[in-house]
């Protein structure tokens, strides 16, 4: 089994099962102890600031403020630099927790031994 999770989300608001389904697999592979990177991508990296979570809503989907918060706190959320640019997000802006990376850092981190890459 690999030992890190990497997750590439790039579905947000306009792909609502595909986006809730990378935010579930991340938040259920920390509980059970895997150490797991998000990258927001796309329309996902909305949900790096504060509130645009609470705005998403999946029927018989668990919310995703609280998987975002299991995340962070024993995993890693990554918002792409190339997407915050896009968007006009700053580090300033984002919610604690979230850092601001770029491609050569997701490369690093799916090319490391012991890895698993999954992108949504």
């Amino acid at each position: 089994m690999a030992k890190k999770l990497v997750i590439k989300v790039t579905a947000g608001a306009d792909a609502p099962e595909r986006c809730s389904q990378a935010f579930t697999v991340a938040a259920v592979a920390v509980a059970s102890g895997v150490e797991v990177s998000l990258w927001l991508t796309g329309e996902s990296a909305w949900f790096a600031l504060p509130g645009r979570a609470a705005e998403f809503e999946l029927p018989h989907a668990a919310p995703l403020p609280d998987l975002i918060e299991s995340i962070t706190a024993a995993g890693r959320i990554t918002l792409c630099t190339q997407c915050a640019a896009r968007r006009e997000i700053t580090e300033k802006d984002v919610i604690e927790g979230v850092r601001i990376a770029g491609a050569q850092v997701f490369v690093s981190e799916i090319m490391a031994d012991d890895v698993q890459a999954l992108v949504y």
